[in-house]
């Protein structure tokens, strides 16, 4: 059995108030579970990072492989400075918790959050039940809810809509 690693590093300042209001209001925003998937976030742009200071040397060939997996990935980078310049919230918009919120499937982050720990979301017909799951630009359209709870959800906002 693979020894599982840490995917992340902690904080080096913990009580740095003005980084703490920052996690906040992106857990907020994205719907996190907690800080460590921030860091996560963070953690997987810095290898992203190094890959293409590795490659700033290399033939542009090279550079390109990068690039179109990147690309390929939903990420909108058309150069190594762009890759340099990506930040953990374009990482967390490619989630898919928020791709579900940016395509209307789910009213709020936790809402998608719930509806894929609870293994109602399908992507290429295959249930996917990971709300930190990256999804790729080819993938983005095969996204779908399980037809029961579509019904039930939709039964739900027409009485809404009929009591207010």
């Amino acid at each position: 059995m693979k020894r599982k690693h840490k995917q992340y590093s902690r904080p080096k300042k913990p009580f740095d108030k003005v980084r703490i209001e920052e996690e906040r209001e992106i857990a907020k925003r994205y719907g996190l579970k907690n800080k460590r998937e921030i860091w996560k976030a963070e953690a997987k742009i810095e290898v992203i990072r190094r890959q293409a200071k590795r490659l700033i040397t290399d033939s542009p060939e090279e550079q390109q492989v990068l690039i179109n997996k990147l690309n390929k990935q939903g990420f909108k980078v058309e150069k190594i400075a762009d890759i340099l310049g990506l930040t953990k919230e374009d990482l967390l918009k490619r989630r898919l918790q928020s791709v579900l919120v940016k395509k209307g499937m789910a009213r709020t982050p936790s809402h998608a959050r719930q509806l894929i720990t609870h293994k109602h979301v399908l992507i290429n017909g295959n249930i996917v039940n990971v709300p930190s799951y990256i999804v790729k630009l080819s993938e983005e359209n095969k996204i779908e809810i399980k037809a029961k709870k579509m019904e039930k959800a939709k039964k739900s906002e027409e009485k809404k809509e009929e009591k207010g």
